[in-house]
């Protein structure tokens, strides 16, 4: 994991503790937040502390979502009033503050955004320098995407299958019904993909960011096709050779340790399902012209990825957040324009298709937060700490919460070389 906030403050030769920070600076970092929390529109929100409960309801619309706040150090207040939304954040991982539904509170959050815009501005950009500079040396450059990948994915294979389906599948799957399992979802998901792209046996196709394997074995076993896949991490390639060995497809399954820059061959079909994040903003037009060069005239190229707003897009390619400070360091989501604009750019490439599946994630998420809790005790033998517990807890809730609100989403797109035309439709 990376350094605490504390442990940066120490560095800067600022005293963090508790205890050393005056009490009215507490007092008057809760007159802030609860006077931001008055102010929203729309949910309910109740704060709990010492001194008794706030309860602020929107005007406009006091139903929308409800969400219980405890406070269990008054030192929650001035984290949120230095650290802004990384510092509420870091007060959930250390245990200052608990919510009876997080994801609720994260859609409130979101809803009412010109309120709480607040919370990263004037003393919350305190250490928005130092986020910064931490995450200028996290750009995705050959060394620099190995790095951030194994940050992330080299947690261990034991980790996430405790909370992922047994396909391993870690991106949005397709609930066909409320009642579709999340690995018959993440089927789904795989199928309607293959399909979207016509494979048809004897297609070669090739697959950045090969995951633990399962879309590769599912294109291979159902499909017929012949699958070149690619990761830069060690800890899911080493897994996803082992699962290509028992399902018996090593003849028709060729796994590379690669990064997509260094790829070579043409093929008729690309898959990507949720990797487009990883590359950063600096490098789609390299990303995506490497893809068009790689593709046979007429090929077919199938892209799964988060996007966020278009509305919101410059200002992520600039600002640090929760999850970039944390969880996907050197991260950056895309928006729908941004990657036209880069296919533009870059490539000849042309979109075919688009379908919004994002309400599909927010079931997603919240399956796997399930899974992560019903599993904890086992998670907790792995030797992960309860700071990292409320970190990964935080994490899900949170881009739950902003996919229900829609502040991010996710799509599937279908890209295509000049001279492919689509079968007429009955």
């Amino acid at each position: 994991m990376d350094k605490s906030r504390e442990a940066l403050l120490a560095e800067m030769g600022v005293n963090a503790d508790v205890d050393a920070v005056p009490g009215w600076m507490d007092r008057r970092a809760k007159e802030m937040l609860l006077r931001l929390v008055k102010g929203v529109s729309a949910g309910t929100v109740s704060v709990r502390d010492g001194d008794g409960e706030t309860v602020c309801r929107g005007a406009a619309d006091p139903d929308f979502a409800n969400a219980a706040i405890t406070v269990r150090h008054p030192s929650f207040y001035r984290r949120i009033l230095f650290g802004g939304t990384i510092g509420a954040g870091e007060a959930y991982m250390d245990g200052l503050w608990t919510c009876d539904d997080l994801t609720a509170l994260v859609r409130i959050v979101v809803r009412n955004r010109q309120f709480f815009t607040g919370l990263d501005s004037g003393l919350g950009r305190l250490l928005w320098p130092l986020h910064q500079v931490s995450h200028l040396f996290r750009r995705n450059s050959r060394e620099g995407s190995r790095r951030n990948i194994a940050a992330h994915y080299d947690l261990g294979n034991d980790f996430f299958a405790l909370f992922l389906d047994p396909t391993m599948a870690y991106s949005c799957g397709y609930f066909d019904t409320p009642e579709s399992t999340m690995e018959e979802a993440s089927v789904s998901k795989m199928d309607r993909l293959c399909r979207m792209l016509r494979l048809v046996p004897g297609d070669s196709l090739l697959e950045i960011g090969t995951g633990w394997g399962a879309l590769a074995i599912h294109a291979a076993r159902n499909f017929g096709c012949r699958v070149t896949t690619t990761t830069i991490s060690r800890e899911q390639h080493d897994l996803a050779a082992e699962r290509v060995r028992e399902a018996g497809l090593a003849d028709r399954i060729t796994l590379l340790l690669k990064d997509y820059r260094d790829l070579e061959g043409r093929f008729d079909k690309i898959i990507s399902v949720e990797m487009l994040e990883a590359v950063g903003h600096q490098f789609y037009d390299a990303f995506f012209k490497k893809c068009a060069g790689l593709l046979n005239p007429g090929g077919l190229m199938a892209l799964q990825t988060i996007t966020v707003n278009d509305q919101d897009y410059e200002s992520t390619t600039r600002d640090v957040d929760f999850i970039k400070r944390y969880i996907f360091p050197g991260g950056q989501l895309p928006s729908l324009t941004a990657i036209c604009q880069s296919l533009t750019r870059a490539t000849d490439l042309r979109v075919f298709h688009l379908e919004d599946i994002s309400a599909h994630y927010v079931t997603t998420l919240l399956r796997w937060r399930d899974n992560f809790w019903a599993n904890v005790a086992e998670i907790r033998g792995l030797g992960y700490s309860e700071t990292f517990l409320r970190m990964w807890d935080f994490y899900l809730c949170l881009c739950a919460g902003s996919f229900a609100e829609r502040h991010t989403g996710d799509v599937q797109m279908l890209l295509a070389k000049p001279g492919w035309r689509p079968e007429p439709t009955a």
